[in-house]
């Protein structure tokens, strides 16, 4: 039969929004405080309570010492009373025995009420403080309680409230903002305070929107689509960079939806904040390219430091920028470079500007502390393209506002266009294989391979610089990160697959060099060195070293496997238990083919006479294989009558 003070106990459980074990304890911990104060016993003496939910009723366990004699109950217990709670119990020894006052019920109800109610209010701390911790970063929905001057006050689950500071709110959010209105908002921050859990609430960070895609595009949630990166003016604009994670699928409809159906609750969500969704890219320049959206892009054109230069259309300059300069803003938060603007005109007037003033092209060495030139001012105009004097003419033309036509236009784009790539053109070129070949010849440890720093393996300054910001400094932290997971560094932005292919032969080279460490080659006799590089004739087929490029070392290693080649198809006839794959088998089948194809597929060679033949219906073939001559034969299949194809 549940008695009245079973009632109240889950009606305290229900009210608090506590576990049961957790009021529990508090009610014990309350009795033992209450016992302590009753007797005055020790705080050194052990006391434990113990809650019997059934009967509504405490049991108090104190620590006393076994005597012949009592003289103070509160400390001592006769050697009979002992035994009932401990059979071994002996003079001298400290035994737990039960000590539950008599009257333990009326003061237990007047010491332990303020005890009791102290202890509740710290354990609905904790456990407001542990469960909102574990949702940093995430949505949670409440109601405004009350409204001050410095925020909001928002009602949150388990009777916790949540503190909406004015700087955290939207733009010209605050007057639609009112009391029991319900409001969606990221946690931020928890921290324990005086006046109890501190939870700080944002509708301005970035993960507020992310959060947001999360709940409207299911793909993010489940991992299809990646969003790369976040650019936000909370209440005006935000800029959104995705990429898939499998073939096949548009990151950007998938965020978009049909007809904006996805998109447009989170815009009404954030107060009709412009929301632009745009395709990740590894290449930094087609990445910038499209965060200057939705202005074109005549190029972009990288150099040191993360800085690029952007050239625009003069009708488009101040669309690239945006109003106050938002565009460029998002898109410089977007992509982490810092970006400059310019109109084609722009861009023009000040390589012209230069070129009379003689003025080279330099940029800052850091390690040499001087300018490096890295295109001379008499580079700027090559001879048989454009002339001074026509970039001035249409300049002037520009300035006195009358139209261009198309080749005007087309030689101003195209004079900017070649003397920004040739401002960066050692900036993005990599010389990583002529660096490892050059390595590889030199014979070089691999202890001293891996401490190069990576900015002298000839990749490029850009990838270089995005390797460093990210904790890559020399090949060895390449190594590493290569072989304990690869996708580490393809993650990163700028890093391209053939920006992978250099580090993956910067890779090789070093587990080559660590391997011939390991395992040094034994001196053989001049004659049978040419029988050497037999066993690696497989590996070389597959990744050929970085010698077999040229020089003298690639001649030696292809004469070597031009006369082992024989030896191992021999090898692989006398093994026939070896797994042979199917692309192999298959090339070993000889194709009886005597059918002319120019017909189907278009010219091949440059023969006059077939240009003249009339392109006729395509014909259809059939393979067939002859298990007599061992060989695929190829046959035309005619259609007769109304007969089906038979495909």
């Amino acid at each position: 039969m549940k008695t009245d003070f079973f009632l109240a106990f889950n009606e305290m459980v229900e009210e608090k929004q506590l576990s049961r074990e957790v009021v529990t304890k508090a009610l014990e911990s309350a009795m033992v405080s209450a016992y302590r104060k009753a007797v005055t016993a020790s705080a050194a003496q052990h006391v434990e309570a113990v809650l019997n939910l059934e009967e509504g009723k405490f049991q108090i366990y104190a620590e006393k010492e076994v005597v012949d004699s009592v003289v103070d109950d509160r400390t001592e217990v006769s050697l009979e009373t002992a035994r009932q709670f401990n059979p071994a119990a002996e003079y001298g020894d400290l035994v737990i025995v039960e000590s539950t006052p008599e009257d333990f019920g009326r003061i237990a109800a007047q010491t332990a009420r303020q005890v009791i109610q102290q202890r509740l209010r710290d354990a609905e701390r904790a456990e407001q403080i542990g469960y909102y911790e574990k949702k940093v970063g995430e949505i949670v929905s409440g109601v405004v309680q009350s409204i001050n001057r410095d925020g909001y006050t928002i009602g949150l689950d388990k009777k916790a409230e949540g503190t909406l500071l004015k700087k955290d709110v939207i733009r010209d959010e605050e007057r639609s903002i009112q009391l029991h209105k319900h409001i969606r908002a990221i946690i931020t921050e928890v921290k324990d305070s005086p006046r109890g859990p501190l939870i700080l609430l944002s509708r301005v960070d970035r993960k507020f929107l992310y959060r947001l895609l999360e709940i409207d595009v299911p793909e993010i949630f489940h991992g299809i689509v990646e969003v790369r990166s976040i650019a936000r003016e909370p209440g005006a604009r935000a800029k959104i960079a995705v990429s898939a994670t499998q073939a096949g699928i548009d990151p950007v409809g998938a965020c978009v939806g049909m007809q904006g159906k996805r998109i447009q609750p989170i815009v009404k969500e954030l107060c009709g904040e412009k929301i632009d969704v745009i395709e990740w890219n590894p290449d930094p320049a087609l990445f910038i390219a499209k965060a200057i959206s939705p202005a074109k892009v005549i190029g972009v054109y990288l150099s040191g430091g993360r800085n690029t230069t952007v050239v625009v259309p003069d009708d488009q300059l101040s669309l690239a920028i945006g109003k106050d300069g938002q565009n460029a803003r998002l898109a410089a938060k977007l992509t982490n470079w810092r970006i400059d603007i310019k109109s084609v005109s722009e861009a023009a007037a000040d390589i012209l500007a230069a070129y009379d003033a003689q003025e080279d092209y330099t940029i800052p060495d850091p390690e040499q502390d001087k300018r490096v030139v890295m295109l001379a001012w008499d580079s700027y105009f090559v001879e048989g393209k454009e002339t001074p004097d026509e970039i001035r003419a249409i300049l002037q033309k520009k300035s006195d506002g009358h139209p261009l036509n198309f080749e005007e236009d087309e030689k101003l784009n195209r004079f900017v266009d070649r003397v920004e790539k040739a401002k960066t053109a050692g900036f993005n070129e990599s010389t990583v294989r002529e660096t490892v070949r050059k390595l590889y010849q030199s014979g070089k440890p691999s202890d001293e391979l891996m401490a190069l720093p990576v900015s002298e393996v000839g990749l490029p300054n850009f990838v270089v610089s995005v390797l460093r910001y990210n904790g890559f400094k020399t090949v060895e932290d390449l190594y590493k990160s290569v072989k304990a997971d690869p996708e580490e560094i393809f993650k990163l932005q700028g890093t391209t697959p053939s920006v992978m292919d250099d580090i993956a032969s910067l890779v090789r080279l070093v587990e080559d060099r660590r391997n011939a460490e390991a395992n040094p080659a034994p001196v053989q006799e001049e004659a049978a060195e040419p029988e050497a590089p037999a066993a690696d004739s497989e590996r070389e087929a597959d990744e050929p070293a970085p010698a077999a490029e040229s020089g003298e070392a690639a001649e030696d290693l292809a004469a070597e496997t031009t006369v082992t080649a024989p030896a191992s198809e021999s090898a692989a006839e006398s093994e026939p238990e070896e797994d042979v794959s199917f692309d192999d088998l298959f090339k070993l089948i000889p194709v009886a083919s005597e059918i002319d194809y120019s017909e189907d597929f278009g010219e091949v060679s440059g023969d006059s006479d077939r240009k003249k033949k009339k392109k006729g219906r395509r014909k259809n073939t059939e393979i067939e294989y002859d298990p007599d001559s061992d060989s695929t034969v190829v046959r035309k299949k005619h259609r007769r009558g109304d007969e089906d194809w038979g495909w």
